[in-house]
């Protein structure tokens, strides 16, 4: 019952992430949106890390299975990336790059703020 409950939180800060987009007319979707909403809850502590704890780490602990989807509609689109491999695999490398640094610089960040709290 507990997990359902920590999955239910997670999906009201999902939808109600949709709802902001649909009534707000955002450029960013819901889903980033509710990631955001469930930042601020968290970083406010009107949302306890405790609270969401066991589903998240299990949604962690099998993330890779939700690329599944992902995959096969790369493979299912395989005709209409032909001859664009390049561009493709420069996108990837250039995102991954990004990502790294701005995940390290955010982590650095976190980390001097907790010890400053401490």
């Amino acid at each position: 019952m507990k997990r359902i409950i920590q999955f239910a939180i997670i999906l009201v800060i999902c939808f109600m992430g949709d709802l902001i987009h649909n009534f707000l007319n955002l450029p960013i979707p819901g889903s980033v949106l509710g990631m955001l909403l469930l930042l601020a809850l968290l970083l406010t502590g009107i949302l306890k890390l405790s609270m969401i704890e066991d589903v998240s780490n299990f949604l962690l602990k099998h993330l890779s299975f939700f690329f599944i989807p992902a995959a096969v509609g790369l493979i299912t689109c395989f005709s209409i990336l032909e001859g664009k491999w390049t561009a493709l695999l420069f996108i990837s490398v250039v995102s991954t790059i990004i990502i790294v640094v701005v995940t390290g610089i955010t982590v650095q960040i976190l980390m001097k703020r907790r010890q400053s709290f401490e």
